[in-house]
């Protein structure tokens, strides 16, 4: 039986160079939240050399936007949205520290690339579990864009948030490699 991985963030280049794709990582400590709108607003604000909301050298961004709490929970149901609808934004965010990303589904070879280049990692959370990641968070908290409801950035403090390694730092993906053994089989 392996060894239970558990990382914190702020995460290093020598911790994320340690993962491979495949590799089941659960994460502890502080994660952002942060879709579609929110990604435009944060390169729109490193584009005006504004300073960001929180600092992102060696921070996780999960692509989600949190239901609201049910009483006495800190953050209703949290799943992962789809990677790729953060495409456009996430080189510039990678470029500027960020290490881990969280969603869902496939990404695009500037991604790739920027990951490869700044040494990032994508995490696979569980699609289809949301209610199920909520138990992993113990506080929420918006830090910017309210206005945006449950698309505002959000702090959370998880414990063993279970995620899976879907592209390491070297490029190497299980969405590539599972589309190759499907096209091998059919």
């Amino acid at each position: 039986m392996m060894d239970k991985k558990i990382l914190c963030a702020p995460f290093s280049d020598e911790t994320i160079r340690s993962l491979k794709t495949g590799d089941m990582v659960y994460i502890s400590g502080t994660v952002y939240t942060a879709r579609d709108e929110a990604h435009r607003r944060l390169c729109e604000m490193i584009r005006r050399g504004e300073p960001m909301p929180f600092d992102i050298e060696g921070q996780a961004v999960y692509y989600a936007g949190p239901a609201p709490a049910k009483p006495g929970k800190p953050i209703g149901s949290v799943g992962p949205t789809t990677g790729g609808r953060m495409d456009a934004y996430s080189p510039s965010l990678i470029a500027r520290g960020l290490k881990v990303m969280i969603g869902k589904g496939t990404r695009s070879a500037q991604v790739v690339d920027a990951m490869k280049q700044y040494t990032g990692v994508y995490f696979a959370a569980i699609g289809g579990a949301a209610a199920l990641m909520a138990k992993c968070v113990e506080s929420a908290e918006v830090i910017a864009f309210e206005e945006l409801g449950t698309e505002a950035v959000r702090r959370l403090t998880v414990k063993e948030l279970p995620v899976v390694v879907a592209i390491d730092c070297r490029g190497n993906d299980v969405y590539k490699l599972a589309r190759e053994i499907y096209e091998q089989s059919i």
